[in-house]
């Protein structure tokens, strides 16, 4: 559904590498009229954004995320397709102030379609391209499938959500843009009820013992 913007506006800055600094970011977040920021200060490829995490938390229907760029919300343009499609199901909007992107505009979701296209596009002529690729991997054997619906980040953001009272399968399912189904899958401590699911979570949170030396 369209986002219309009847609500706050959400701030979300990121830093990439150490060399660059959060309070130019902020600062036009600010100016842009955020009534709250949430910045990622960790840099470097492995770095979880639990910040972003929160950040999509925090949105409520009818407000409207804010980055200072485009890049500070995704890493690929897959990541950040995914991303703004799953604010648009929840009635959020999104902006980019630096590309001047706003999708409660119709031409800033036109914008977000087109990239939309184009991905598809891309994503197809990879395919093609690869299928002899494929064909050899598998004569040598190895294993091939589609992606995890759901990133081990998007798993471990789960489980936390979970283990706090009032979230809800349906909720959290509905904030990370995956089905039910999709949840129980990837946090299978759930069919067992939510002590097993908080049991599940502290005893992987527990760290290992050392290897004693022989």
């Amino acid at each position: 559904m369209p986002a219309v913007r009847t609500g706050a506006l959400v701030g979300y800055a990121r830093v990439s590498t150490k060399g660059q600094l959060l309070d130019r970011q902020i600062h036009a977040l600010t100016e842009a009229g955020c009534i709250r920021i949430f910045a990622d200060k960790k840099s470097g490829k492995n770095a979880e954004r639990e910040e972003l995490w929160k950040t999509l938390d925090y949105l409520r229907e009818g407000d409207t995320l804010v980055v200072p760029s485009l890049d500070r919300l995704g890493r690929s343009i897959q990541d950040l397709l995914a991303i703004v499609s799953g604010l648009r199901k929840r009635g959020v909007g999104f902006t980019s102030l630096h590309e001047a992107l706003d999708t409660t505009t119709p031409g800033g979701r036109l914008v977000f379609h087109v990239f939309a296209a184009l991905a598809e596009f891309i994503r197809e002529l990879i395919v093609q391209g690869t299928n002899e690729g494929l064909d050899a991997a598998r004569a040598r054997g190895a294993r091939l499938g589609r992606p995890p619906a759901m990133a081990e980040e998007q798993v471990r953001h789960a489980r936390d959500l979970l283990t706090r009272p009032g979230n809800t399968v349906t909720s959290i399912a509905k904030l990370l843009g995956v089905s039910r189904n999709t949840i129980y899958k990837y946090v299978p401590e759930l069919k067992g009820g939510r002590v097993a699911l908080a049991e599940a979570t502290a005893a992987a949170e527990l760290p290992r013992p050392a290897k004693s030396a022989e």
